[in-house]
């Protein structure tokens, strides 16, 4: 079994499990107040592998899927064994990543919550268009764009949404989650850089 399809199933049980128990939700929640007043830091990692329903859920773990997959095959490819600890890496590092700018703007309101793996998935979902910028995201199945151009057309909404609070998503862990895959790539196979101009370079729209 892949460590995507492991982090999925592991990631659907949770969920179910915080449906129906409000209690065990309520303690696994990104919560910033609680976990600036009484220490609870693992929220960070918990509120990673609970949704608010199952659209919210299969919506994160469909895309996990498309690229989770692609990334542990690059990160296979190019280091090995090695490679499985830098995707865990990639994907809890920017689960606790994302929630930081979160933490950080409400750690002093107590009605503050939020929770999903969306975090984690957009550095992994970054990630795979740093490698490969010019493969088409869908959108919906129907609208196909390259991922360089999704990729900035995605930074900048979350950007905006996260200044203007338009709705009830934390964009913000999007944007943050969205860069840190980004860095994480980079720093880890700086090459990329170069293989990600190359790319760009002789792409043709048309």
């Amino acid at each position: 079994m892949s460590l995507t399809i492991l982090l999925i199933v592991v990631t659907a049980i949770t969920s179910i499990l915080a449906w129906n128990n409000p209690d065990r939700l309520s303690k696994w929640i990104m919560n910033p107040y609680q976990v600036s007043r009484k220490k609870e830091y693992y929220r960070f990692i918990s509120s990673g592998f609970i949704h608010n329903d199952y659209m919210h859920l299969i919506f994160n773990m469909i895309t996990l899927y498309y690229f989770g997959d692609v990334i542990e095959k690059i990160f296979g490819y190019y280091f090995g064994f090695t490679g499985l600890v830098y995707f865990l890496a990639l994907y809890f590092i920017g689960m606790i990543v994302a929630d930081i700018p979160s933490y950080l703007k409400y750690r002093n309101f107590s009605g503050y919550n939020s929770l999903g793996a969306s975090g984690a998935v957009s550095a992994v979902v970054f990630s795979s268009i740093l490698f490969n910028p010019t493969t088409k995201i869908c959108l919906y199945f129907a609208f196909c764009i390259p991922g360089f151009i999704f990729g900035i057309l995605y930074l900048l909404y979350s950007y905006y949404q996260g200044r203007h609070m338009a709705d009830n998503i934390n964009h913000d862990a999007h944007l943050y989650g969205a860069l840190f895959g980004l860095v994480f790539s980079i720093a880890v196979y700086p090459s990329v850089i170069g293989k990600f101009i190359d790319q760009i370079m002789s792409f043709r729209l048309f």
